[in-house]
């Protein structure tokens, strides 16, 4: 369906049938039940959206032109502002000129001017967005924390495997005057988009961080900006979290998959108690405190892992956490290390999400 013509049904309608799947459904397990309505408020939204990216771009286009009619190239830009809007009017914006399917919605937002899919690019054109994908993963990898850190009183590993060239998996580990700050969360949609607005939350928690803030004005102001600036119906997941040499550890955990403690004193799930990010500005976050002992372990992982299939099987929480339980008091990599091998006997085929995993243990 062309993005124009899902335009059709009123974003009032859209909005409500989200806000009730979204209100209904915080625990992080059921939200595939409300991803198909998700999305069709989200392509809702980003139509409109666009089209008044192109009318403003049609209006500084033309400013442009009387300022500088020698200028040839403005006013073909124009006619394809012309043009995209003129598809938008008859139902047409988002359908491939020559195969008549719809164009990939994360290449639309980045650029509103093409009218090819990606199975109908030009051979420049398909090598140009292949650069572009390159430099994205590059950019990507550079944001990952340092491999094996340990800071007083933790060890951590971690594992980042995105599906594609580019994730919207966010991953880190941050050093702050001998605290130890983490993070992982899951970006709604795929491709350079979602990765994108990764980056995004990645700066916004390197930045927050450094001014030394307790974590919930943290998570609050990053869920602010990243609700301000990001477009609509985008949102993220998000499990982060404050643990300091005494073996503190404070978790906020918005709209993610249970975190998973292990200890001598047994398993704790930390479950979601808050709406992901981006979805309210002014949304609230509860916390979560815990003490760790030397040895206890918290792993994170995204739906990379709880949501990956064998046949008619869903590998699922439960599993994470039977599996966390036996590798009690092995160190962080080996534990990540048998959490992968876990995944690849059950799922018997390459994954299809990307996948992040983190676990962090109190050392001596």
């Amino acid at each position: 369906m062309a993005l124009a013509e899902q335009h059709a049904t009123t974003i009032r309608e859209k909005q409500l049938l989200a806000a009730d799947g979204c209100l209904l459904n915080l625990n992080p397990h059921a939200r595939t039940n409300n991803l198909i309505s998700q999305d069709v408020v989200m392509a809702t939204l980003e139509v409109a959206f666009l089209h008044d990216q192109l009318e403003e771009r049609k209006r500084r286009l033309q400013e442009a032109i009387t300022l500088s009619p020698q200028q040839t190239g403005l006013a073909r830009l124009l006619h394809e502002v012309d043009s995209a809007l003129d598809r938008m009017a008859k139902g047409t914006y988002g359908i491939c000129d020559e195969c008549h399917l719809s164009i990939e919605q994360d290449r639309l937002l980045a650029d509103p001017l093409i009218c090819y899919c990606l199975d109908h690019l030009t051979n420049s054109q398909r090598n140009a967005l292949q650069l572009d994908l390159d430099l994205a993963a590059q950019v990507q990898r550079n944001l990952l924390p340092e491999v094996g850190l340990h800071t007083e009183g933790w060890r951590t590993a971690f594992h980042y495997s995105p599906v594609g060239p580019v994730s919207g998996d966010y991953c880190d580990l941050i050093q702050a005057d001998g605290n130890l700050f983490f993070a992982l969360g899951d970006v709604s949609g795929k491709g350079v988009s979602a990765s994108m607005l990764m980056a995004q939350l990645h700066a916004l928690f390197r930045t927050l961080t450094r001014m030394a803030l307790p974590l919930g004005q943290i998570v609050a102001g990053a869920n602010r900006v990243f609700c301000e600036s990001a477009l609509a119906g985008h949102y993220a997941t998000l499990i982060c979290g404050h643990a300091k040499p005494t073996g503190e550890v404070e978790i906020h955990n918005a709209g993610h998959w249970p975190a998973i403690v292990v200890g001598h004193g047994g398993v704790l799930r930390v479950e979601s108690t808050g709406l992901p990010l981006g979805m309210f500005c002014d949304a609230e976050f509860a916390t979560t405190r815990l003490h760790l002992d030397p040895g206890d372990m918290l792993f994170l992982y995204t739906d990379g892992l709880t949501e990956a299939r064998s046949a008619d099987d869903e590998y699922g929480a439960d599993r994470v956490t039977a599996l966390v339980r036996q590798q009690f008091g092995r160190p962080p990599a080996d534990v990540i290390e048998a959490s992968l091998q876990d995944l690849r006997t059950f799922s018997h085929g390459p994954l299809l999400d990307d996948l992040t995993l983190m676990s962090i243990q109190r050392s001596s």
